[in-house]
């Protein structure tokens, strides 16, 4: 009983929570929208933070590249001079010349050297070199295809291991007839100190990247990362794929590093080679301070919409949810019967009284629409299953009846007859007599039908058409057919004249089945085999019966054959 009380309480306290939710939402929907507001004019200023900072560092990206790029300049500026010097002179003397011209002013070359066509160093810069054998070096082989300027990947140095980038330029690209190739050695430590005013700002990492995504320089405080692939580089491993094998030569990414922050990356390719400068920018760095101000707001929007909140449950309680659940009360009452009930205006704030007033006429009316109701439904019900030319129950009353008896039969054991009855050349008759006639006739065969199931404790209906059925629950095969009979031989008693018919009069043939009902089987079952029953009949010369089995049919009777 405890507990039956405990579910009615909690049911009560869930309609009353119900209510009030709604109220509060309409006070919410009036207070929410100011507050709202000023939380998405700090969020239209972040995002715009966000754009300008994007912008400001893609275009210092831009920026370095171009410097990087007025490197590579130079260094290929160096290569054809040394390249014109080789074509005018013997190896020696250009040896001379390239020592004494090298330029003071470009401590970004370490070395230029003069390679011979079996890839041997013949001449150096730096005396330690010469004899060196470069002909397996992946560049050397591009500048012998390309017969131009080529730009190495990141690669160790021969002589001390090193990390090193090598430029080279074909000799031939100045006199056919020379074979040789000038290259020189880049230094990536300069590199990075182009790239120290990148990495000096707050959440920013930069590197430089050849094309196979191994870091060729980096700030001083990202010198670890040189020489590493990029996807091992902690904030940039998750753009690794995108940058390496994205066809544009620059471009901007945004996803979210391991702690959730989100990330913007700009990648710009230096021209005249494969390498690309990678710049990651921390959001939350450059939108830390509007954040704490949009998070400001969003706790006054929720301290601002609490307080309306309960000022609107318990300004509401007393105006608006007692009066209603009074209201609730009296309809409980009102459908449980209790006509008598009416809403009691003198308790009821003065907004409700139209609704007491509305709700005591209302229930009048019901009372009223409620007799009327019945006596509608119960002339439907009569209607909707009686077929009104024969005065037989129609296909949709035969399928209920039929349901029922099967259903009947099923649970205590009994058996179930069908006749399905087919009036012989209907549509000649119609053809003959006209549809008046026609429907006269239908009218006759319903009363001889409806006579006959009175006597055999039946069920007579209209199954469509021409189309006849009489369902006797509880008797055997043998009795089904006698039946049959004596509606065949009623029907012909009747005498209404065929003019088109072999028999001068109008007759039936009819199908007989008898089934005993069980799981396996359903009423669709009977009716297909009173069907196939009726056909045989048909097939026979018509005006006879035939059993669900019969082989053989006599005009006039019947003949049981196995």
């Amino acid at each position: 009983m405890s507990r039956i009380s405990f579910n009615r309480k909690r049911a009560k306290l869930k309609q009353l929570l119900g209510i009030r939710a709604r109220l509060a939402l309409l006070a919410v929907i009036l207070v929410a929208p100011l507050m709202l507001d000023r939380a998405r004019s700090l969020e239209d200023t972040r995002s715009r933070q966000i754009a300008l900072a994007s912008q400001e560092f893609a275009d210092l990206a831009q920026h370095s590249a171009d410097t990087q790029r007025e490197v590579i300049s130079s260094v290929e500026t160096m290569l054809k001079s040394a390249a014109y010097i080789r074509a005018s002179g013997g190896v020696g003397r250009s040896c001379e010349i390239l020592r004494a011209s090298l330029p003071l002013n470009l401590p970004w070359i370490r070395s230029i050297m003069i390679v011979s066509k079996d890839g041997l160093v013949q001449c150096s810069t730096l005396n330690n070199l010469v004899g060196l054998d470069l002909s397996d070096r992946e560049y050397i082989k591009q500048v012998r295809e390309t017969g131009g300027f080529v730009f190495s990947d990141f690669l160790f140095a021969k002589s001390n291991h090193r990390p090193i980038m090598m430029a080279a330029y074909p000799v031939s690209a100045i006199n056919r007839e020379e074979d040789a190739i000038v290259v020189a050695g880049i230094n990536l430590d300069w590199m990075s100190k182009i790239m120290s005013n990148l990495g000096r700002r707050p959440g920013v990492s930069a590197v430089l990247v050849d094309s196979a995504g191994v870091v060729l320089a980096a700030p001083a405080d990202q010198a670890g990362t040189i020489g590493l692939p990029l996807d091992t580089v902690p904030l940039l491993s998750a753009v690794a794929e995108k940058v390496i094998g994205s066809d544009q030569p620059d471009g901007t990414l945004s996803f979210a590093d391991g702690e959730g922050s989100k990330r913007i990356v700009h990648f710009v390719r230096i021209p005249g080679t494969q390498s690309r400068l990678v710049v990651s920018v921390d959001e939350s760095n450059v939108t830390a301070a509007i954040n704490r101000e949009i998070r400001t707001a969003y706790l006054q929007l929720l301290f601002v919409c609490l307080f309306v909140l309960l000022g609107a449950l318990v300004a509401a309680e007393k105006l608006i949810i007692r009066p209603i659940q009074m209201m609730v009360a009296m309809a409980k009452r009102f459908g449980q019967g209790d006509w008598s009930v009416r809403a009691a205006r003198n308790r009821l704030p003065a907004e409700f009284v139209p609704l007491a007033r509305a709700f005591n006429a209302m229930a009048a009316q019901l009372i009223e629409r409620e007799r009327e109701l019945v006596a509608t439904n119960e002339r439907l019900t009569v209607i909707a299953s009686i077929d009104m030319l024969s005065g037989l129950a129609n296909r949709r009353g035969f399928q209920s009846r039929l349901d029922f008896e099967w259903m009947k039969a099923q649970q205590h054991g009994g058996a179930l007859s069908l006749l399905m009855i087919d009036v012989d050349h209907f549509k000649l008759f119609n053809d003959s007599y006209g549809h008046p006639e026609g429907d006269v006739c239908l009218a006759r065969l319903g009363e001889t039908l409806a006579g006959i199931a009175a006597e055999t404790m039946g069920f007579a209906g209209r199954y469509g058409g021409e189309e006849f059925c009489l369902l006797v629950p509880n008797i055997d095969s043998r009795r089904a057919l006698e039946i049959g009979e004596t509606v065949r031989a009623a029907v012909q008693e009747l005498a209404m004249p065929h003019c088109t018919s072999h028999y001068q009069t109008v007759t039936v043939s009819v199908g007989v089945p008898c089934a005993r009902p069980n799981d396996k089987q359903q009423p669709g079952d009977l009716i297909e085999a009173a069907d196939a029953a009726l056909y045989a009949a048909k097939h026979r010369g018509r005006n006879a019966v035939v059993e669900h089995g019969i082989v053989r049919a006599i005009d006039g009777g019947i003949a049981l054959a196995s």
